[in-house]
């Protein structure tokens, strides 16, 4: 099944050049081994063509340090790249894509029946808020079970966790529908992890660093599967698929549809594509690579889209630490350490909470940050919910609103 693509052309704004591919026939042979390609984009404020290179990397590759080295300064640089020879195979990617559209093909009333909700964030919604402000989307949410086996009812008591249960639709609704999801999961949670040994590599880390083994074994991922309708209002600037934001957890994985004009990245202050190359997925760091790798790895800020002629399908996989992982970052000289430690699960269920209610700041790690500044309340508020540990508990908007009452900010 074809799905329907998106194209959104502005003619004040950010054009795709080409992509460039080297090295040639005549390169080294180390050269050959990176097959690094980057893909060219310019403003018509100018800078010309090669204004922005959007790096695009081969994981076939076998020359390992070089492209760990190679990522790690377009994590460093831009916060997002693309990769090619993933592993994920086309025939998943396709069979994926086929299902997403199913489930946002069945009947509204249906899909809302699966409502995420104030005690539960996994499952279908249409109401979330970024920056204050409400996405044009419809989305469902899947993620690690309590139990990490997926052999289990999801609604078991066992599947608890902090993101609460998943909702699939039934057999009899969409027969293939949660089997070809789990494959694409797992195949996601794989490379993810893949990535992170090689942003550890980047940074002179061994790929089996203990904060990259405890991602791998405790990670509480999740999938979102997003459909973007068409939007009446779309000359609006203010009118957004998703507004501006960073992504939360380690890195993401982006599969955006094959001829994409949506999704931009902000580097040096002007706004790009991320226009998708063929075969390729998008990858961005977020704000917990950020505090691991004590500021060099950049969470970039990035928003998407709205269009009056096509609608638009996407999945982005958040490879997150564990509920109970305190992110800090990696290096020995206490002098030189930026951030103060942060609870993922705290984190997360902040964060979370203002994507479900509006409430008056959103949490950032700016907060985390050890500068000369008054200490922010969410060293205090992350610290009660660790003693209660919180995190062992499903997902409840009221209890996050009575910390940030009980310990106000200054």
């Amino acid at each position: 099944m074809n799905l329907p693509v998106f194209f959104y052309h502005r003619t004040l704004a950010i054009f795709l050049v080409g992509v460039v591919i080297f090295p040639s026939a005549l390169a080294s042979s180390s050269q050959q081994q990176r097959t690094v390609r980057t893909s060219s984009v310019a403003t018509a404020a100018g800078g010309g063509a090669d204004s922005h290179r959007i790096p695009v990397f081969d994981l076939a590759s076998t020359d390992t340090q070089q492209l760990a080295s190679d990522i790690a300064d377009a994590c460093s640089t831009y916060g997002f790249f693309q990769v090619v020879n993933h592993g994920i195979s086309a025939d998943l990617i396709a069979r994926f894509r086929e299902q997403c559209q199913l489930y946002f093909e069945l009947p509204m009333n249906r899909k809302k029946s699966w409502k995420r909700n104030d005690h539960n964030s996994r499952g279908f919604f249409d109401d979330e808020f970024t920056k204050q402000r409400r996405d044009w989307k419809q989305c469902l949410d899947v993620g690690v079970p309590g139990s990490r086996d997926w052999t289990i009812s999801d609604d078991a008591e066992a599947n608890a966790c902090l993101d609460g249960f998943n909702q699939f639709p039934g057999h009899e609704i969409l027969p293939d529908f949660r089997p070809t999801i789990l494959e694409y999961f797992d195949a996601c949670a794989a490379l993810s992890d893949r990535l992170a040994r090689l942003m550890a590599l980047g940074v002179g880390l061994p790929e089996n660093d203990p904060f990259i083994t405890d991602l791998r074994e405790n990670h509480s991922s999740y999938l979102r599967m997003n459909y973007y309708p068409l939007c009446e209002e779309s000359d609006d600037p203010a009118t957004l698929g998703i507004s501006p934001h960073k992504d939360a957890g380690f890195l993401t994985i982006l599969l955006q549809d094959d001829d994409c004009h949506s999704l931009e990245a902000e580097v040096n202050g002007e706004w790009i594509l991320a226009h998708p190359v063929p075969g390729g997925l998008t990858i961005n760091t977020g704000d917990m690579a950020e505090i691991w790798s004590n500021g060099k790895y950049k969470a970039p800020q990035h928003r998407v889209l709205t269009s009056n002629t096509k609608t638009r399908y996407s999945a982005p996989f958040f490879y997150n630490p564990g509920y109970h992982t305190f992110v800090r970052p990696f290096i020995s000289d206490t002098s030189k350490v930026k951030y103060h430690p942060c609870l993922w699960g705290y984190f997360r269920a902040v964060r979370f909470a203002g994507d479900l209610k509006d409430f008056d700041v959103e949490i950032q790690i700016n907060d985390f940050e050890i500068a000369d500044q008054v200490p922010s309340a969410h060293l205090k508020r992350q610290e009660k919910f660790h003693e209660n540990e919180l995190h062992r508990i499903p997902f409840d908007v009221g209890r996050y609103e009575y910390l940030m009452k009980k310990y106000p900010g200054i």
